[in-house]
């Protein structure tokens, strides 16, 4: 976080210590490409300038004097902060915060004092654990009570109320989710996302809206050339489809050539290294003239000689004064031997000049030239570009002899009659991908936001090569109708952009105004600001996801539902605050993950449609065991065996389902979706629980301990507990209604049923008809070997272990009964836009191996002898008795058919509207509209 030394200056004497050694008050001395190690205060500089990039979030390096009129710390200009670098000049800082105390210290508490919040499938899990714990609880207790009247044998009691119990818990379910998620994690890290915490998988395909910062997330962070104006022509750095634009291709092109020299010239660039490719280099230099020198040094073949053959012998540092760069080199001409190079802000550079390369010669600067550049610039600043001019004057051999000194003070070197060379633009582009990637989300119902450090405009720019802004803002609205911003209605304008100083002023009813709208941005934001930003959509319900790589970045990361920070550029602190971390730095990566977390969603509550369907097919045997009563239809170490035995091979294989419709699941609403009615509704909830609300986060206090223990135990007597858990939903839940009426009333009746009617069938293959078998269960003395004789209707005299033997076969004909069906209904589950026939059934290989498995475990616990005794099964069950099971089979197939049709017409999914103007072309194209 720190580097290890700095020079400090101590007694007046200046040496070398460890950073963390600095003290309060100790003179420190920066110099390009170090490290501030501390917060300091500036008393001296020259040519200052630092990168605030991962503090801040501003892509410009910024300059830094002993001199300031700002108010905010972060941009006071005589403050320069620990972990930022130093890309130009050098300093004499007075140290005035270390360690924690720095604003990155600061900032690194943010983040470990943002509490977390349950994750959305958590919070779920955790809602339909409660409900069935209660109602498990509640029929145990009841039935209990009811086997007391009826037998009065507190064991026989007991043991019905045990398997009450267990036959409404489904014990796999809690594995069968870890595994589920563990496997999305792997397939995740492949499609280089690391997940640092499962139940991110799932949040992320749960985001309602995703905050991004823009620098080195969006944009590369890495300036670039873009556009150059010289010669009366306009030249992109990259192909293009437009026929006003030529391409950047022949060195030799007049002023092509010119732009080239100067930039390679005119310049304070230097390298860790020149042994190796331009490419492969670390350009020691600010943003600016990196990416300056970075093109000059791809389209120079021999870029390093050319400064050893023109060298340098004057210069004028950039300053925020002048505003331009100037050097004078060695360079022979017919009229002399110098040659002065100049760069910088354009209307500066321009008021130097008198004269202009157009048109392959040098002619005069006229009105109408000046019209033309006065387009070329505005067309290039209109994108959020950083525009430098540049201009050249061959100095004549009278004035300037050879071995002429230069001065600054007195001025002895021309400082005006330049010829104008032309137009440079530089932006920080965005990452190949993005574009695309954000067209996707919003294409999946997700809001996308900018926060950044950046300036307004520049972020504007940027959001609307990205597809993150489509729509007019209030104030061009206003210009495009002649109409004062006062005028200008809320439902005329889509996106707004907003300045970080005005949050701190924003009331609720303008949070909620600003959500409201499709297409936002946060400029010129502060760590604090964007921890405000993360709060306040989440107390309206959004599912918030936070992508960053800064320092500031990390208190939102940390807040977030899930923050994703950048494996490569990422600073050490986002990477601590995230939940997951893009190891390729690619933002496009995060759809993956928002495809992955959807289809995880969709599979695990596949799974639990399918886990959950076994229960009423347990509950009843035991229901009907003790009101018929029965004998033993299905013991309590039978469920567990079927909850952890072959049921939890069937549900894990849900772990590798494909997607059975990849643009379906890309496009149908966030299962949380935030609407009006929802906000009503989880403002309802908070005025139910005010008097538990934490004041600071908005959300209700998490105790802990004996507290939590105390009030858990409490919870289910209390009022707002059930209307908690009936509250109406906005959405897709986990665990909905149509859910618990699949499987529990309607495939667990069906599966009940087939299952009853088989070990009836059984029974009475052996002559024992339904009221031999209640007849003696009422008697409480039959069924064990022991037991005495008993004579059927059918004048049959079965003996004790007979009646053993019948009921044992009859039990293990439901057993293998339920492990057939739900085998058919495994299937009957995959099916959600399609019929479960085809191409969907086979598709995950998974399936029939975990069949197997099921299987394998299935007939070792009924046809294995020794175990015979104590799962209450029988190795003389005849294979002949599967078969009505898988009769009844086909019967949940045609009725899972039937039913998705029916739902299909009557109850269509919800999709997302269309977006127009989304920009969703490959990313071959360039973020200026043109082919790369």
């Amino acid at each position: 976080m720190i580097p290890s030394t700095c020079i400090v200056v101590r007694e007046g004497v200046q040496s070398e210590i460890n950073a963390s050694d600095l003290v309060v008050g100790d003179l420190v001395f920066t110099r390009m490409g170090d490290k501030v190690p501390a917060d300091l205060y500036v008393l001296k500089s020259e040519d200052l300038k630092v990168d605030n990039s991962s503090l801040t979030g501003e892509s410009e390096p910024q300059e830094r004097s002993n001199k300031n009129k700002m108010k905010n710390p972060l941009e006071a200009t005589n403050l320069i902060f620990n972990g930022t670098h130093c890309v130009s000049g050098r300093c004499y800082g007075l140290v005035i915060r270390t360690g924690d105390s720095t604003v990155l210290g600061q900032i690194a508490n943010l983040t470990n004092t943002a509490g977390e919040r349950k994750s959305p499938l958590a919070l779920e899990i955790d809602k339909f654990v409660k409900l069935i714990a209660a109602v498990a609880m509640t029929t145990a207790l009841i039935f209990f009570i009811v086997g007391q009247v009826i037998n009065n044998n507190i064991s026989f009691s007991v043991n019905f109320a045990i398997g009450m119990f267990v036959a409404w818990i489904p014990e796999g379910l809690p594995a069968t989710v870890t595994m589920l998620l563990t496997f999305a994690a792997k397939r995740l890290s492949k499609r280089q996302v690391l997940v640092k915490n499962l139940k991110g998988v799932d949040t992320l395909g749960a985001i309602t809206l995703l905050a991004t910062d823009k620098t080195g997330t969006l944009t590369r962070n890495q300036m670039t050339v873009a556009y150059i104006w010289t010669n009366g022509k306009i030249f992109s750095s990259t192909q293009t489809n437009s026929s006003e634009i030529d391409v950047v291709g022949s060195i030799d092109k007049v002023g092509i050539k010119n732009i080239l020299e100067i930039s390679t010239l005119c310049c304070g660039a230097k390298f860790d290294r020149i042994d190796v490719p331009m490419s492969e280099r670390n350009i020691l230099a600010d943003a600016t003239e990196a990416g300056l020198v970075r093109f000059a040094g791809q389209k120079i073949e021999n870029f390093d000689q050319v400064g050893k053959d023109i060298p340098k012998v004057f210069e004028v540092p950039f300053n925020s004064t002048n505003k331009w760069m100037m050097t004078i080199n060695r360079s022979q001409h017919k009229n002399g031997v110098y040659k002065l190079y100049i760069k910088g802000a354009p209307e500066r550079i321009l008021a130097l000049c008198d004269k202009i390369i157009y048109n392959e010669t040098v002619l005069p600067l006229t009105s109408e030239i000046i019209d033309e550049y006065n387009s070329k610039y505005e067309f290039m600043a209109s994108k959020g570009h950083r525009v430098l001019a540049f201009a050249e004057l061959e100095l004549n051999s009278d004035k300037f002899p050879d071995g002429y000194k230069f001065e600054r003070d007195p001025i002895n070197y021309p400082t005006h009659g330049y010829t104008f060379a032309g137009l440079v633009s530089l932006e920080d582009p965005p990452k190949h991908g993005v574009r695309e990637a954000i067209g996707r989300f919003r294409g999946a119902g997700i809001q996308v936001i900018m926060v950044t450090g950046d300036h307004p405009l520049t972020a504007e720019a940027i959001g609307r090569k990205i597809n993150l802004i489509l729509g007019e803002t209030k104030s061009e609205v206003a210009k495009r109708t002649n109409r004062s911003i006062d005028e200008i209605q809320e439902d005329e304008y889509d996106a707004v952009v907003i300045h970080g100083e005005k949050i701190d002023d924003m009331t609720d009813a303008d949070w909620d105004l600003v959500f409201r709208k499709p297409e936002v941005i946060f400029a010129r934001t502060s760590p604090k600001n964007k921890l405000q930003i993360v709060q306040r959509a989440q107390s309206i319900g959004h599912v918030v996801g936070v992508t960053g790589d800064g320092v500031n970045d990390s208190p939102a990361l940390k807040k977030s539902d899930l923050g994703i920070a950048m494996n490569k550029s990422g600073s050490d602190v986002s990477k601590e605050a995230a939940s997951m971390i893009l190891l390729d730095d690619n933002f496009s990566s995060t759809i993956n993950g928002v495809e992955e977390g959807r289809l995880i969603f969709a599979n695990i509550k596949k799974s639990i449609r399918y886990t959950v369907s076994h229960s009423i097919p347990e509950v009843i045997p035991q229901l009907v065991t003790i009101l018929a009563p029965l004998p033993v239809i299905l013991g309590p170490l039978e469920i567990i065996v079927i909850d952890l035995g072959f049921e939890l091979f069937n549900s894990l294989s849900f772990a590798w389902e494909p997607v059975e419709s990849r643009d379906g699941l890309m496009t149908e609403i966030p299962r949380n979706p935030v609407t009006s009615r929802s906000i009503q509704i989880l403002r309802e909830r908070k005025a139910r629980h005010s008097n538990e609300i934490d004041p600071e986060t908005g959300e209700i206090k998490e105790r802990h301990g004996i507290k939590k223990y105390l009030n858990n135990i409490k919870k289910p007597f209390s009022k707002n507990f059930w209307l908690d858990l009936t509250d109406e939903t906005v959405g897709e839940k986990l665990i909905d209604g149509d859910l618990l009426m699949y499987s529990y009333l309607e495939m667990g009746s069906i599966i009940t049923i087939g299952c009853m009617v088989t070990w009836g069938l059984v029974l009475n293959s052996r002559g024992m008809s339904l009221s031999d078998a209640r007849n003696m269960a009422k008697a409480n003395k039959y069924f064990t070997n022991s037991s005495p004789d008993y004579k059927l209707n059918n004048g049959t005299i079965i003996n004790g272990q007979q009646q053993v033997q019948y009921s044992s076969e009859a039990s293990t004909a439901y057993y293998i009964g339920i492990f057939i069906l739900q085998s058919f209904n495994l299937f009957a589950c995959k099916a959600k836009y399609y019929l479960p026939f085809g191409k969907i059934a086979f598709k995950n290989k998974a399936t029939f191996y975990s069949i197997f498995g099921g299987a394998v475990v299935c007939f070792i616990v009924a046809y294995t002898p020794p175990l015979n005794s104590i799962f209450n099964t029988s190795y003389t069950l005849s294979p002949i008795w599967w078969l009505p099971p898988f009769g009844f089979g086909i019967i949940v197939l045609i009725y899972a058919s039937l039913r998705i049709l029916v739902l299909r017409k009557y109850r269509p999914m919800k999709m997302n509207p269309e977006i127009a103007g989304l920009q969703m072309y490959p990313t071959i194209w360039s973020t200026r509209g043109s082919k790369v």
